[in-house]
């Protein structure tokens, strides 16, 4: 079964997004369908889940019923390490990625020719609509390796046909002399390491909204409006979401375009996705819960209701009419933080911080315990240039803040300028002590 969408060149437009909703659904199911047959017959996993819950690939017969279906969970990957889900013998995988977890086992996926061919093909359409046009230069500060955003990143850039600046993450002082140098238009990278790289133009006594860039296309870690805020003022640039995970492909399962940055739009030819409340039902558009993805076009690699326990909603398309878009990921279940009865996401802190001028967006969260009790302190430095009072005015407002929207108290700490971990990829807000 071919998978393969083609780019209209008269507009950029691929076909599948010029297609109606009915339309799209339709191309769904026949897809849907293939995939539940693809992994019955080739993954003894799913075959043995499918049997317990007393489903066949016979009974897909609509989009609804895919609720019949058993989840899929990052747990599932670690326990079928580390080829046990693939769906097609080893001799057609032409590349492994893996991403590493807390267990330290591994989640290691694969991909085939096609499979490379369609990454490409949604990572150049993610592209195109964040605003990045042929013929452009893209800084590429994704990490390469096993991680999939540099890789992944890679080829689309250069399936868009623009040239690639292959940087890969850290050595921050040589990103800037790069930026600076080869005056890419646009950077791929994550948003915390952006901001890293901003403080870098400045302490190398450079304006980094003087730079060539005029696209971001940021992931790989849950970022607020606040967030994007904070990178266009001090770059002056438009930033824009490209979201993804490994178990999917990578980057490019979803983009915001750059037109609306109004969250992402799904790649639904591609991925069919749900929102799925805490008993695991399924819930209405515009309802937030977990966000659960069914690849359609995957071959090495079919994942089957997978739980990414990301916490976001669906919403009607706006750029891209028949592709729903996801609302900002406000956190993942297994990042919340519960303190004294009260549900936490360290991007309800950044928010915070970064509306408060006196304070820096560097900063972290340390859990402790203070006798049975659990507390949590906030450790920011001041913005620099910014006085002593005036830091502490800021640090005393954050606090008050976080306490009228999260409803709980939590410690603040000043820290010296530049004594924080800086990003050089995806960034640790939270250290559990206890």
């Amino acid at each position: 079964m071919s998978h393969t969408t083609q780019l209209t060149a008269e507009s950029g437009l691929h076909d599948a997004e010029r297609l109606s909703r009915d339309e799209l659904e339709a191309l769904q199911l026949e897809r849907l369908q293939w995939t539940v047959r693809h992994a019955y017959e080739n993954v003894p996993f799913y075959r043995q889940k499918f049997d317990a819950a007393g489903v066949h690939p016979d009974d897909i017969r609509a989009l609804s019923d895919i609720e019949r279906l058993p989840f899929t969970t990052k747990d599932d990957l670690r326990q079928n390490y580390p080829f046990g889900l693939f769906a097609v013998p080893m001799d057609q995988v032409r590349r492994i990625h893996a991403s590493s977890g807390t267990t330290g086992r591994l989640t290691v996926v694969g991909y085939t020719d096609q499979d490379l061919e369609n990454w490409a093909d949604l990572i150049a359409r993610s592209l195109y609509a964040s605003g990045v046009r042929p013929g452009w230069k893209v800084h590429n500060a994704y990490g390469y390796g096993l991680f999939t955003g540099g890789l992944g990143a890679h080829a689309g850039i250069e399936r868009l046909g623009c040239t690639v600046i292959p940087m890969s993450g850290g050595q921050t002082e040589k990103q800037v002399q790069l930026i600076n140098d080869f005056q890419p238009d646009a950077i791929m990278c994550t948003p915390s390491y952006l901001l890293t790289i901003a403080d870098a133009f400045e302490a190398a006594g450079l304006d980094p909204r003087a730079s060539s860039l005029k696209v971001a296309i940021c992931g790989a870690e849950p970022w607020t409006e606040a967030m994007r805020h904070e990178i266009e003022a001090r770059l002056d640039l438009k930033a824009v979401d490209i979201y993804g995970l490994s178990e999917m492909m990578g980057p490019g399962v979803g983009n915001e375009c750059v037109e609306t940055q109004d969250g992402p739009h799904i790649w639904e030819d591609h991925f069919l996705p749900e929102i799925i409340d805490d008993e695991l039902r399924q819930v209405a558009d515009g309802e937030q819960g977990e966000l659960v993805f069914t690849t359609l076009t995957k071959e090495a690699f079919p994942m089957i209701r997978y739980r990414t326990r990301d916490l976001t909603s669906l919403l009607p398309g706006t750029a891209r009419p028949a592709h729903r878009r996801i609302a900002k990921i406000t956190g993942r279940n297994d990042d919340m933080i519960i303190l004294r009865g009260v549900n936490l996401f360290p991007t309800q802190i950044e928010e915070i911080v970064c509306e408060i001028p006196a304070l820096s967006t560097h900063f972290i969260l340390e859990l402790t315990k203070r006798g049975t009790m659990d507390h949590l302190t906030v450790k920011v430095e001041a913005r620099e240039g910014a006085s002593d009072a005036e830091a502490a005015d800021g640090l005393r407002l954050m606090q008050k803040r976080i306490k009228d929207r999260a409803g709980t108290t939590l410690g603040a700490e000043l820290v010296d300028h530049g004594t924080l971990p800086r990003s050089e990829g995806k960034l640790k807000r939270l250290y559990d002590l206890r």
